[in-house]
């Protein structure tokens, strides 16, 4: 009895010891892939759809590709139009994940029908501009000189956001035009102008540099009196709403705010 009590111990120990050891190895086979699971999920990933107005076309489509570099495995796919259009397309169920339009009143088309889940950000500004010609030949100055008789001018539509902010700016000079087309989305008007089917077009200074040497571009200082803000909003039904809000935050970061910048938008 006194030589078994020594062995009866050290098999408790060696027993006590190889529990602790299944402990410690169950414990940490356990947290290991929720771990794993907890930072893989925080990783977004998938397709994010982004309803945007014509105007962000080229500094999205930029930031679109940054953000697919940035988070492999995702994909970001655009729908670029007139904000009326696209915020009619999602109150009608159009599958989306964010919504960036060109004026507030675009925007409140989809939170007065509870489609946005929060509030909207402005994350950008927008000022109009006269494009005209290649070496505008028609000497186009001002405002004013789109009135001149025979001048083929192109407009927005009024129910978009550029054809808004273009009647306030006219408002605002107490100046009546007749353009020859109203176009429903602001890279239309402009587009009539770099195929010469019209000699000028009151656009934004984001699409007057986008389009390079095949405009001109005419400031006007009743544009000051038309610009328009920019918000930005997830989507209430987003298919991929963890993907769309890292594409939002990619959007109002300081990255993005240069590439915005230099696309000629203005701060918000």
């Amino acid at each position: 009895m006194t030589r078994s009590a020594p062995r009866t111990r050290r098999i408790l120990q060696v027993a006590g010891a190889s529990g602790a050891a299944l402990l410690t190895l169950s414990a940490c086979s356990s947290s290991d892939p929720g771990t794993d699971a907890g930072s893989s999920s925080a990783k977004p990933s998938g397709t994010v759809t982004v309803f945007a107005a014509a105007s962000l076309e080229e500094s999205f489509k930029t930031l679109g590709k940054q953000f697919e570099k940035e988070h492999p495995g995702t994909k970001v796919t655009f729908n670029f139009g007139g904000s009326d259009t696209l915020a009619a397309s999602i109150t009608g169920g159009a599958p989306a994940d964010v919504f960036a339009a060109a004026s507030t009143k675009t925007m409140a088309i989809v939170t007065d029908k509870q489609d946005a889940a929060g509030t909207p950000a402005t994350f950008v500004r927008n000022q109009l501009e006269i494009a005209t010609l290649p070496g505008n030949p028609d000497r186009i100055s001002s405002l004013k000189d789109l009135t001149k008789p025979g001048l083929k001018v192109v407009l927005c539509d009024e129910s978009v956001p550029c054809g808004t902010a273009a009647r306030r700016a006219l408002d605002a000079g107490g100046l009546k035009l007749t353009p020859v087309s109203y176009e429903q989305d602001v890279k239309s008007a402009l587009t009539k102008v770099e195929l010469k089917e019209a000699d000028a077009a009151v656009v934004y200074k984001t699409d007057v540099r986008a389009a390079g040497d095949k405009v001109d571009g005419v400031d006007f200082p009743e544009s000051a009196e038309a610009v328009n803000d920019y918000p930005i909003a997830l989507l209430k039904n987003a298919p991929n709403p963890k993907a769309a809000k890292a594409f939002m935050a990619l959007v109002r970061s300081a990255e993005g705010q240069k590439v915005l910048s230099r696309a000629g938008f203005l701060k918000p």
